[in-house]
């Protein structure tokens, strides 16, 4: 008998390692008598088909298909609701940015001079460091107010709620400006009161029309004011619109002297007149007449004696 090659051999043993190697593999794998695999059918295989490679999807079933309907795609990092986070400053770049949109959106509407516009009690910039809770510098701040000052321009007639919201956010609270007081009116009888003040001295003025009569703590404007100087300041008001002869005047003066006594009633004549005719306040007020002064006296405390300073030569 002719002696087998050696690769023969090598080719058997083979054959035999696989087989054996299976078998182990499917008895683990507890398969069914569907894939149970015979050596003599191995054996039997074709040659060209001995040397390729198996896999395991050829002796178990495939994964299940993905239903892409139910697939929930996450990121791969999460990401911050805020555009501006990883910046120095989010929260006031934030409302930045919000102020900054609702300008664009609504910036062709009408508006309105700065005088005529509402007056707002903004966020001191103390305030609105606490607000944020950031250290925000002063110019940006700064550059903050003139959106804010822009947006309170638009007309109040066609201002949208959603701009007044937006500037509710950045009032400070008890805002001065909110709860005005009732204006002054004329009472049943005609008359107009108003009331000045000029350092210690307080007036309170009521107007009526009439002759041009003035009577001041029930005396005539001669017998309380000698000085024609003061008589002319206590009525300048009516001087300076030419309405002497068209009121009449009934004041009441206390405190300080003589001077501001007659200043306080200019005051206090000012503003009552001002409620008879309001369209007379830009000739009032370039007469200074209704500018109020804070100067006041300050009064010494009784008993208070102010300490000498000694000259330097003194030896102590």
């Amino acid at each position: 008998m002719a002696l087998q090659s050696p690769n023969c051999v090598v080719h058997a043993m083979q054959s035999l390692r696989r087989t054996s190697n299976l078998r182990a593999f499917l008895s683990q794998r507890s398969i069914g008598p569907a894939y149970a695999v015979s050596g003599a059918s191995l054996s039997a295989q074709p040659q060209s088909r001995k040397n390729v490679r198996g896999y395991a999807t050829e002796l178990q079933p495939a994964a299940p298909e993905i239903d892409f309907s139910k697939f929930v795609a996450r990121p791969a990092r999460v990401v911050p609701m805020s555009p501006s986070y990883f910046s120095g400053s989010p929260k006031f770049i934030d409302h930045l940015l919000r102020l900054e949109y609702v300008l664009a959106k609504y910036a062709s509407l009408p508006t309105v001079s700065a005088i005529e516009a509402p007056r707002m009690a903004w966020f001191k910039l103390p305030q609105f460091r606490d607000f944020v809770g950031e250290p925000v510098p002063t110019k940006k701040y700064k550059n903050l107010l003139k959106i804010l000052q822009r947006l309170n321009r638009i007309d109040p007639n066609v201002t949208p709620d959603e701009v007044r919201d937006t500037l509710k956010d950045f009032l400070r609270p008890g805002n001065p400006y909110g709860n005005k007081p009732t204006p002054p009116v004329v009472d049943e009888m005609g008359r107009a009161r108003g009331k000045g003040k000029r350092k210690t001295s307080s007036a309170v003025v009521h107007l009526v029309e009439g002759e041009g009569e003035v009577m001041v703590n029930g005396k005539t404007l001669a017998e309380v004011f000698p000085r024609l100087h003061d008589r002319e300041s206590a009525t300048w008001a009516l001087r300076s619109t030419s309405r002497l002869d068209k009121y009449n005047v009934w004041a009441t003066v206390r405190g300080g002297g003589v001077t501001g006594q007659a200043e306080a009633i200019t005051l206090a004549l000012a503003r009552a007149l001002l409620v008879h005719e309001p369209a007379l306040k830009p000739i009032l007020r370039k007469a200074g007449v209704i500018t109020v002064d804070a100067r006041r006296v300050e009064r010494k405390k009784p008993g208070h004696v102010k300490a000498r300073k000694m000259p330097t030569w003194v030896k102590r």
